[in-house]
């Protein structure tokens, strides 16, 4: 290494590689548990796929009541709230906010991870040039957490990994190939188009590759529809999805500045585009595959399709297996086949850890799967799921003095708990309710006030398990005894169908493909609760306002009450929803300090 050049030396609990959706959510999560944290990002943005620089949907789980909460959720209404028109500028700095501001975590852009320091089955340390300041960062850590989706760790210290597609007869798995292979799912540069009052003329560059109907079997523009974003537009599955980077990204360039040309010039659309604009085209590519490393357990399509209902569940997925021919574009058969797969399936947390390295977690696209499986699970919404997984386990393994694969061997109830705590859905699983809570008595105004310590904070299947009132409606525990409080948590209605929202943002989230002067700005969730209040009886029986909540957009909401010394009983009173006639929530819950 070149000693003429500064080293900068940090030292974390957990070192976060890789700053995506996987890498945000994994570094938020282990700091607001304790740990000391360092995320290291190699572009000058974190987001990954989500970010400005790629612009891909935040997709997850399919059908009701099914979307991720925990950390993707609060990410996505702080956009509904702070971002009505989909700005991306915006919405990237929500998600560095969350870095940002985050106590206990600190964090490198524009720094690219390129070496490991290892003792024996440990990584000791990382090294990562920073390109803006010309500066290397050495970061000496306990914990390290691979969220970057090339999975750059695992050549580096040896983990193990795979590449590929794995062959039929291995995993028993139907859909694979019959013999193995190391092709992939390909990578995308998308198109953004732009809507004006007046016509606008587009001349494409020289070098833009011609189109037609005929160069398109499968896959025909519809410049119009709100969530065309040219996502099929992919390629180098046939390549090296990490080598060949650079030579698809050319490519892909030419492809995606010719299909704008068919679109306007082909005359194939007639007046219905004379008014779009190209208002952007990506030039950094969206991967969907390359290395995965191997853990403990490699979850494959037969655990997909049996729901993944393993002990140590700690995420879930619900795409369908969407796997992506290799060839792409270029491909003269169907170049996406969709595979059923059931909504939602678990993932267990003996994939998201390294089977030969001690100290290594990793999660996103690169979590030990078959390229089968991967196809249900490379999508971000899961992916941030699996990273906030990823970071509760580190900041557990910190707490305990122990491995990644200590915490599954003796504290794996525990993680279950803080996720679900957190708001990070389990499926098939129980949160378990406070004894405070449990042993309280209930009075309440409204309908199903016993739904609030069911330990289910959203509707399963025919179950609503959530408590209805009017603003104004109170709940009250009623505690056996004077005590002190730690804290109140409450899970409102974020409206996990979308159905509040206008039809048109539901499907793609916070982020749109393009922009007519037609759309409509997004908005909280008509279901949330806007203000509320927590009064608290104190021991000379006289009922105060603890603390009133105005303004609030946010699912999970947690308040402290260790200030407010001994109570006899603790009163929630919702007073206005953000459209919603009546106020609904999930859970209120008293824990004891």
């Amino acid at each position: 290494m070149n000693t003429a050049l500064k080293t900068i030396e940090h030292h974390a609990d957990v070192c976060v590689v890789g700053g995506g959706l996987a890498g945000l959510c994994a570094a938020v999560s282990a700091a607001r548990h304790g740990a000391s944290v360092l995320i290291m990002q190699d572009r000058p943005m974190f987001g990954g796929n989500a970010s400005s620089e790629i612009r891909m949907w935040v997709c997850g789980a399919h059908g009701e009541n099914n979307r991720e909460t925990g950390l993707v959720e609060e990410i996505m209404l702080e956009s509904f709230y702070r971002n009505p028109y989909s700005n991306y500028s915006i919405w990237d700095s929500i998600l560095f906010e969350k870095v940002r501001f985050q106590e206990g975590l600190d964090y490198l852009l524009n720094c690219s991870c390129l070496d490991a320091e290892m003792e024996q089955n440990r990584i000791v340390a990382v090294t990562g040039w920073q390109l803006t300041t010309q500066t290397f960062h050495r970061v000496a850590a306990k914990i390290f957490i691979d969220c970057s989706g090339d999975s750059i760790l695992a050549p580096l210290t040896g983990a193990r990994f795979r590449v590929g597609r794995e062959s039929r007869n291995e995993f028993d798995e139907d859909i694979a190939p019959e013999q193995a292979d190391r092709k992939t799912m390909g990578m995308s540069c998308l198109i953004q188009a732009r809507e004006h009052a007046a016509k606008r003329r587009y001349t494409p560059p020289f070098w833009a590759e011609p189109f037609n109907k005929e160069k398109l079997p499968y896959r025909r523009p519809n410049p119009t529809e709100q969530n065309e974003n040219y996502w099929y537009l992919e390629l180098g599955g046939d390549r090296d999805s990490i080598a060949d980077t650079e030579a698809v990204r050319d490519e892909l360039q030419n492809v995606a500045y010719g299909i704008w040309d068919y679109v306007k010039n082909s005359g194939d659309y007639g007046p219905e585009v004379d008014n779009l604009d190209l208002d952007w085209i990506g030039i950094l590519p969206g991967k969907r595959e390359s290395r995965r490393y191997v853990g403990d357990y490699i979850m494959n399509q037969h655990d997909v399709r049996s729901e993944g209902r393993f002990k140590d569940l700690v995420a879930y997925g619900g795409w369908t297996m969407d796997d992506h021919h290799p060839g792409g574009l270029r491909t003269p058969e169907k170049p996406t086949l969709f595979h059923a797969a059931p909504s939602p399936f678990g993932i267990p947390y003996r994939s998201l850890y390294s089977a030969n390295i001690d100290n290594l977690l990793f999660a996103g696209r690169n979590i030990s799967v078959t390229h089968s499986a991967l196809s249900a699970t490379r999508v971000m919404a899961t992916c941030g799921t699996l990273g906030q997984a990823a970071g509760t386990a580190a900041a557990l393994a910190i707490q305990e003095q122990t491995s990644p694969r200590g915490v599954y061997e003796k504290h794996l109830d525990t993680l279950q708990v803080w996720l679900m705590d957190d708001d990070s859905y389990l499926p098939f699983q129980q949160r378990p309710v406070p004894k405070l809570t449990l042993q309280a008595k209930l009075e309440a105004d409204g309908q199903d006030s016993e739904n609030l310590r069911n330990g289910y904070d959203r509707p399963i299947s025919t179950a609503d398990n959530g408590w209805r009132g009017k603003p104004g409606d109170a709940v009250t525990y009623h505690l056996a005894e004077p005590a002190c409080v730690k804290k109140a948590r409450l899970v409102l209605d974020s409206d996990l169908n979308r159905r509040t929202l206008p039809e048109e943002t539901r499907y793609n989230r916070p982020q749109r493909s393009n922009y007519f002067l037609n759309n409509k700005p997004m908005c909280v969730p008509q279901t949330m609760l806007r203000d509320f209040r927590i009064d608290v009886r104190t021991v000379d029986d006289q009922w105060e306002t603890f603390q009133f909540v105005q303004n609030n957009y946010q699912r999970l909401v947690q308040i402290d009450l260790s200030a407010a010394g001994p109570v006899s009983a603790v009163r929630f009173v919702p007073l206005t929803t953000w459209g919603s006639a009546d106020c609904h929530v999930f859970s209120f819950d008293l824990t004891e300090a």
